[in-house]
């Protein structure tokens, strides 16, 4: 049976039985994702005895635990006493002070064959090239969360009328620092995958490297601003990101 917290509404409910899923709601938007990054700090900043890792996305978190371990520090059931540990985290966060976000800026260079796309989306959206470059570049983009490849972020806070669907048929390899759209959403392949997003442009950042201290360049509730480049800026920036 799932737990319900009222005030803010606030669910819990069991994941097998080693993990717990809280779900703030059912909508995306700043204030789900602030309370999503309280909890989660408190989290960082106080883990209970037999926490494993925590999983933050959209609208969840998802908390695994060590059950033997829960099981030998109170007197309920694994479950149940991860979630008495939570409610007092909880309390917690909701008195919490949200962190600054960061500001991120990604250089990119638009077009061309970094962007092979940027034309499809103009013309779907009965825009010239430049003008689609100006709106995609003057946005304020908020990191949701990191997913679907090692240090991807997704991005709310794209200009609608850029919005493009994404391609019929995905590309089989995608460069690593390629800037794509998808229908009203906007993100950065870190590292070089299939996908089917429409290419406007590629950064010359590591948005992904595991072997620094923080593998991912970007997380959650970072705010991040694309800055236009020119190519030989991209080649330059490109051959020092090598040595990172």
């Amino acid at each position: 049976m799932p737990h319900i917290i009222q005030n803010p509404p606030l669910q819990l409910c069991p994941l097998g039985d080693s993990a717990v899923v809280l779900q703030f709601g059912g909508e995306i938007d700043l204030n789900t994702h602030h309370r999503i990054r309280a909890v989660s700090q408190v989290l960082e900043q106080q883990p209970f005895a037999g926490l494993v890792e925590f999983v933050p996305a959209f609208t969840t978190i998802t908390v695994y635990y060590d059950p033997w371990v829960l099981s030998q520090e109170g007197k309920l059931d694994a479950y149940s006493e991860a979630v008495q540990q939570l409610e007092v985290l909880l309390e917690q966060a909701e008195k919490a002070e949200p962190a600054p976000a960061r500001v991120v800026e990604l250089p990119v260079v638009y077009g061309g064959k970094y962007g092979p796309d940027l034309q499809e989306v103009a013309d779907h959206a009965g825009l010239d090239a430049a003008e689609v470059i100006r709106i995609h570049s003057s946005g304020k983009y908020h990191v949701y969360m990191i997913g679907f490849a090692p240090g991807f972020p997704y991005l709310g806070g794209m200009d609608a009328r850029i919005a493009t669907p994404r391609k019929a048929s995905p590309r089989a390899s995608i460069p690593a620092g390629s800037v794509g759209i998808a229908g009203a959403q906007t993100g950065v392949y870190p590292i070089s995958t299939p996908g089917g997003w429409q290419l406007v442009g590629r950064t010359p950042l590591q948005l992904f490297n595991p072997n620094r201290d923080e593998p991912s360049l970007l997380q959650a509730g970072d705010e991040v601003r694309f800055v236009p480049i020119p190519e030989e800026e991209y080649i330059d920036r490109e051959e020092g990101q090598a040595w990172v």
